[in-house]
């Protein structure tokens, strides 16, 4: 009698895996991160240690573009100690015309530490496309006691 029941007969050993169980949890384990991984960056209160920083040497000779965020909000573009204050738009086409003429010129920012963070953002975020690619920030050391 050949059948699935026979005990008498010899099985084959089976020489494969079934892996369909393996990708199920995989993928269940994937929308489990992609879900929880947004919440875990988000609503997290940090308070910043004061630190004393040793100032970058600048590699290059140019001098830079400071742009600077005054307490009010306004922008100004400082050029070789030449300061003008332009509104956000007339900045990101000021330094576009600067980069082209020339190009690799450090830009740096200095804000006010009173200006809220979203203003900061904006104005990285004209730099960006303004095609700026490394940013620098200006800070002051903390007093010394």
């Amino acid at each position: 009698m050949h059948g699935p029941f026979n005990r008498g007969g010899r099985r084959k050993p089976m020489g494969e895996i079934n892996v369909v169980p393996f990708i199920d949890v995989m993928l269940v384990l994937l929308v489990i991160f992609m879900i929880t991984a947004p919440m875990l960056t988000q609503g997290v209160q940090v308070e910043l240690p004061q630190v004393t920083s040793e100032p970058i040497e600048s590699q290059e000779d140019r001098e830079p573009i400071i742009v600077s965020v005054d307490r009010e909000g306004g922008y100004y573009l400082s050029i070789g100690g030449e300061e003008m204050n332009v509104d956000l738009e007339e900045l990101g086409d000021r330094v576009i015309i600067l980069l082209d003429r020339q190009p690799g010129t450090p830009v740096m920012v200095r804000g006010d530490r009173f200006v809220p963070y979203g203003e900061i953002v904006t104005l990285m975020s004209t730099l960006q496309v303004a095609g700026v690619a490394n940013v620098g920030l200006i800070s002051e050391p903390p007093p010394r006691d």
